[in-house]
């Protein structure tokens, strides 16, 4: 059964994730990786989600203010031999709710175009294409999504 821990950054076991969710990046990436990991620091976030299988950590995610209504999903990850049991698409649910809770409208992502999967996921969870936002703007690798919390 998977459990769902709300907690931030400082979390050892989301730390420890997140460094896994890193060395994948850096693979996928390549070159560009150094571009997107300076996006990706985990200092600046206060809402962590750590999804646990018989109480081993096995997939975060993150959610961080971007404006007044909007939070943005970040460091979204599932261990690659737990992936395919529907974990990312319960901790995507666990951080939308959070982020309703807290008064927040939609929530924005980024992810890469090499990140088949991710795209899957969240199409498949609602999001919808937007144009490039902030530092992604006229980035060809990059993708945005957004969703609605409340309508």
């Amino acid at each position: 059964m998977t459990t769902l821990f709300r907690t931030n950054a400082q979390h050892a076991d989301f730390i420890e994730l997140v460094s896994q969710l890193d060395a994948d990046l850096a693979v996928r990436d390549g070159r560009d990786h150094a571009f997107y990991h300076q996006f990706n620091q985990i200092d600046q976030i206060k809402y962590a989600v750590v999804a646990y299988l018989d109480d081993q950590p096995c997939g975060c995610g993150a959610i961080k203010q971007l404006d007044p209504k909007t939070m943005e999903v970040k460091r979204m990850f599932v261990k690659p031999q737990h992936r395919g049991k529907k974990m990312a698409f319960q901790i995507l649910n666990e951080l939308e709710q959070w982020a309703a809770e807290l008064g927040f409208d939609r929530c924005v992502l980024e992810t890469g175009y090499k990140q088949p999967e991710a795209i899957s996921l969240y199409e498949k969870s609602g999001y919808q294409i937007i144009p490039n936002y902030g530092q992604y703007a006229g980035i060809a690798n990059s993708v945005c999504f957004e969703k609605r919390l409340k309508e």
